[in-house]
């Protein structure tokens, strides 16, 4: 490995070029008290928060110029960038998995790209809980009548018929017992709640009574909270049929993917009245489209753009978790998290 490697950090408005860069310079230090390879950087400002289809590929072609390695978060790695940047060897993408990146072409190019997993378990999975005790206790409603409306009008939630849950002895149903899932669970149990658990690829012991099914699952648990990965698998896997075997004045979480969750099956149940509440941070669309019939039902969902992993710790834990597999893959040494 060549002992001068130039590296573009391009970051954007979560994952800071500077948070990458001196993520970058922590691990180079390291490397140089370690008598090993020393790397200068070459920093490059921020390419703004970018998709595939956007026209910033010429911004990161230009950066690239000269360039072995591209720690980003949302650049668009195409195969038209690629292909002008032959120099290019590894790119790292700061996120839990490099939608922005061409892997196909990267083969091609023999370019390795590598992601950062895990960086935002425990900030979505706090949020998880976060956005359960809004739905359960009515927090953005009476925040809004008071707050927004000068009305004590949510004192109204202070009486039997219209009280809110509490999660202590309350049957809390987990769908994926993954690195989200498992810390909510935890959490949930610390509350006191009897958390259920069902994923059948999970082995072992979980927090909470693993279930044999989900259907089982659905039948027992007041709440319900989504953490399952989003597969073929998986797509639609909560739909009327689901929601119908859940006990009436059920809530419905879901902080990890919207396609996971048949929106309108759930608006239904809602407006039928047979859900009492629900709580996503996730939708089926991104933004959520004009037409959603979610907005309309806000006096039982609490709705949040899509704000779960977006905590400023997981951005310094993606830098550093780009920042060490960019020492590795300069030492010679396996990437630890490696597509292609």
């Amino acid at each position: 490995m060549t002992s001068s490697v130039r590296v573009v950090a391009a970051g954007d408005h979560f994952v800071l070029p500077s948070l990458i860069t001196a993520a970058l310079g922590q691990e180079a230090a390291c490397d140089v008290r370690e008598l090993t390879l020393g790397w200068p950087l070459e920093p490059f400002g921020p390419v703004a928060e970018v998709s595939e289809a956007s026209d910033a590929e010429d911004e990161l072609i230009s950066a690239l110029d000269g360039a072995q390695v591209l720690v980003t978060q949302m650049g668009p790695v195409t195969e038209r960038v690629l292909g002008a940047c032959p120099q290019l060897r590894l790119v790292v993408v700061c996120r839990g998995g490099p939608v922005n990146v061409n892997l196909d072409a990267a083969k091609r190019h023999d370019v390795r790209v590598c992601f950062a997993p895990g960086r935002n378990a425990a900030a979505t999975a706090e949020f998880t809980v976060g956005l359960l005790l809004a739905a359960l206790r009515r927090i953005p409603q009476a925040h809004e009548l008071l707050a927004r409306q000068g009305s004590w009008a949510g004192s109204a939630y202070y009486t039997y018929e219209r009280g809110g849950l509490e999660l202590e002895d309350l049957p809390v149903g987990l769908v994926g017992y993954g690195a989200v899932g498992s810390r909510v669970a935890r959490v949930l149990c610390a509350f006191g709640a009897r958390v259920m658990v069902y994923d059948p690829y999970v082995r072992g012991e979980v927090h909470g009574l693993r279930m044999p099914s989900l259907d089982d699952l659905l039948r027992r648990s007041a709440v319900i909270t989504l953490h399952a990965r989003l597969t073929a698998e998986t797509r639609g896997l909560i739909g009327a049929r689901e929601l119908a075997l859940l006990p009436p004045g059920a809530v419905v979480v879901n902080a990890a993917r919207g396609p996971l969750l048949d929106e309108d099956a759930l608006c239904d149940a809602l407006e039928g009245g047979r859900l009492a509440a629900a709580a996503l941070d996730t939708y089926a669309r991104e933004p959520l489209p004009p037409d959603s019939r979610l907005p309309a039902l806000a006096d039982r969902v609490v709705l949040t753009p899509h704000l779960g992993g977006a905590s400023r710790a997981v951005a310094e834990k993606a830098a550093r978790i780009a920042a060490a597999e960019v020492g590795r893959w300069v030492r010679g040494e396996p990437l630890a998290h490696c597509l292609t």
